[in-house]
């Protein structure tokens, strides 16, 4: 069973899951993870400005031979060229017409969120973006954004996982409240990066009586939070992992189960969490900001 769509406030259709191209592979040619990733069945591909890899993104998609309508693709800007510029300049490399989801990758980008958004808002009415959202956005940017925005941002992705969850309630009901859809990101951390902690026992046990992986589990955690998945993996073998866990909704974590998760990821270590959420967007935008400067130096 493949994994179904959202249906976007703005009446467009996004899959549930998306295959991400960021992170380990920033600057690198992903054309076969992308071709893999594709032919295990995701239609979702994510990627962005900041990532440097769009052109091969592009080559995969060509090389898919698919429908342009057979992909959903999300691409970023990343404050590295004004919006107009990035957009163009995204849609070349990915050699397309139109982006599905155009999103601000980080609120330390903007200089004028109300121009900026406005830019957005002008880039989708010429068709070169089908919808348009933002990503890591806090409770208090979302509610300036909807306040001042022509046409409400449909997505917001965010780092989420069990361990993070609680700190990110409110958020997740703002949006949900706005009925703007959120992606995470990162969402098997408690697996990559705080293996160990106290989710791990209800994870377990779910996954033992569904004959799951703990992968499996917390991304079908997060589906039961209404939220869509941006994963990613360079083994075919894991992709396929990652979308069974669509057959695994069909047999769904009970309420207990998800409350378990949920509690034991209140109780994670809040040091480690903090720390977890803190390094990673300080070390990512950090890169941001010296690849902006070596770009003005040239």
């Amino acid at each position: 069973m493949p994994f179904g769509t959202v249906t976007l406030n703005d009446g467009n259709e996004m899959p549930t899951i998306a295959f991400g191209t960021g992170s380990k592979w920033k600057g690198q040619d992903v054309t076969d993870y992308v071709s893999e990733a594709i032919e295990a069945g995701f239609s979702h591909i994510d990627t962005a400005q900041f990532y440097a890899n769009e052109d091969s993104v592009g080559t995969a998609i060509r090389q898919s031979g698919l429908n342009r309508s057979d992909l959903f693709i999300t691409t970023k800007w990343s404050g590295l060229a004004s919006v107009r510029e990035s957009i163009e300049a995204s849609l070349s490399k990915l050699n397309l017409k139109q982006v599905d989801l155009y999103l601000i990758h980080n609120p330390a980008v903007v200089k004028d969120l109300e121009a900026d958004w406005r830019s957005f808002e002008i880039a989708q009415a010429d068709g070169l973006v089908k919808s348009i959202g933002v990503s890591n956005f806090s409770v208090e940017l979302m509610q300036k954004l909807v306040k001042i925005a022509k046409v409400k941002p449909t997505v917001n992705q965010i780092m989420l996982h069990p361990y993070n969850y609680a700190q990110n309630k409110e958020l997740l009901e703002y949006c949900a409240k706005h009925k703007v859809i959120v992606e995470a990101y990162s969402s098997l951390s408690p697996i990559t990066s705080l293996p160990g902690g106290p989710v791990d026992k209800p994870v377990n046990a779910a996954a033992k009586r569904l004959g799951a992986t703990p992968a499996q589990v917390i991304q079908a955690w997060v589906r039961a939070k209404g939220v869509v998945i941006v994963t990613t993996s360079s083994s075919q073998d894991r992709m396929k992992e990652y979308l069974a866990v669509a057959d695994l909704l069909l047999a769904s974590l009970t309420d207990e189960e998800i409350a378990a998760i949920d509690a034991a990821g209140a109780q994670g270590p809040p040091s480690m969490v903090r720390r977890d959420v803190r390094l990673a967007v300080l070390f990512c935008w950090s890169l941001v900001m010296l690849w902006q400067l070596v770009h003005m130096l040239r």
